[in-house]
């Protein structure tokens, strides 16, 4: 499609550098992209996203659809314009919400008929009406309806939920119809090898020009979750992007980066601010804890991010403290700082033959740190 263009321009291992082109702008790959349900990443401007790094954004088919509907944002430009963010968009399918409202919702072959968590509505969630809302919100990047299983769900499940995960992505790509959005298929099984083998190969046969791989951050283990990443390598195409939803961890993302994912988007850098974790390069630090209460030093002094720049510990334990929603601001830009400034490491490594030395001297650092980071 006009406008759209994905080259892997380094590989270590099985690592791999690459560049995603869009028609609101390029990303070097592996990328992070912050989460922004409802339009906006909770408490951080678009003015300091762009200043950390953030060049592509993720927002929620499903409380978009809710509020403010999608046909709004539609008669107002689309989210580029609704928004004011001039750089690429990101659209989940709503698949998500599948599992996480699914004592609100109700499924058959049709689709979803979740009762809005806002006022109690009914509303239909399908294929067809996924890719009308997304067509509507106008992201670059959107995604085939999907049917995501919790992690400890029995296999008869799982394979039944990936059984029509397949039918769903026929019928998104059928009633796509915007040449200026690239379609993902979602790859689901669960931890089941078999299954996870069969949803991709499926897809394929479907045709997308980028593959997510869904249902890794539900409750499954860690292992099961590189084994299937393992697993899919050799099967995903090597010259498509590949899209890890929901994940995770810094240790997660960067043992996935080893694992050929190029895409990565999880809540745990902003949520994790707003309630006072701060990621560092010595460990997570706690800023409720009361030995920061007079501490002059920045969270990491070794980071160059707005907050490290001009907030000490305690400044920012003395608004937390006090329910000042500066201190969600603060905090956030300074946990995505860290997540960005990650990947770019990342990439340098890969691009300089050095992820394998760069990966084991991080993960060692993290996992010798001190729990509170000090």
């Amino acid at each position: 499609m006009a406008g759209f263009s994905f080259a892997v321009e380094a590989r270590d291992g099985r690592a791999r550098a690459g560049r995603l082109t869009t028609p609101h702008g390029e990303v070097e790959t592996p990328v992070f992209m912050p989460v922004g349900t409802a339009g906006a990443v909770k408490a951080v401007l678009h003015r300091d996203l762009r200043e950390i790094g953030a060049r592509v954004l993720l927002a929620n088919t499903y409380h978009l659809m809710l509020r403010p509907g999608d046909a709004l944002v539609a008669g107002l430009g689309g989210l580029h314009s609704f928004t004011g963010w001039d750089g690429p968009f990101l659209t989940d399918s709503g698949g998500y919400q599948v599992f996480s409202l699914a004592a609100l919702r109700e499924l058959d072959e049709e689709g979803v008929r979740f009762q809005s968590h806002l006022d109690g509505s009914p509303h239909l969630l399908s294929p067809e009406r996924s890719m009308e809302v997304q067509q509507n919100l106008g992201a670059d990047i959107v995604m085939a309806f999907d049917e995501c299983p919790p992690g400890d769900a029995p296999r008869e499940v799982v394979a039944e939920a990936t059984a029509r995960t397949t039918r769903w992505a026929r019928r998104s790509r059928d009633a796509h119809r915007r040449g200026d959005q690239w379609l993902f298929g979602i790859v689901q099984g669960g931890v089941h090898l078999d299954l996870r083998e069969a949803s991709a190969r499926e897809l394929l046969d479907v045709g997308f020009p980028g593959y997510a791989i869904g249902g890794l951050s539900v409750g499954e283990p860690k292992a099961g979750r590189d084994r299937v990443l393992d697993h899919l390598d050799p099967v995903l195409p090597a010259e498509q992007p590949r899209y890890l939803m929901g994940v995770g961890t810094p240790e997660d993302v960067i043992d996935a980066v080893a694992r050929g994912v190029d895409m990565f988007d999880c809540v745990l850098p902003t949520r994790n601010a707003r309630n006072g974790q701060l990621f560092t390069s010595r460990g997570r630090l706690s800023i409720r804890n009361a030995r920061h209460r007079d501490d002059p030093r920045p969270p990491d002094p070794g980071c160059p991010c707005p907050t490290c720049r001009t907030a000490s510990r305690a400044y920012l334990r003395h608004l937390h403290q006090a329910n000042e929603m500066t201190a969600a601001t603060l905090m956030t830009v300074h946990n995505l700082f860290f997540y960005l400034d990650m990947m770019g490491a990342m990439r340098q490594s890969i691009r300089l033959c050095r992820f394998e030395e760069w990966r084991g001297e991080t993960l060692r650092r993290l996992a010798a740190s001190e729990q509170d980071g000090s």
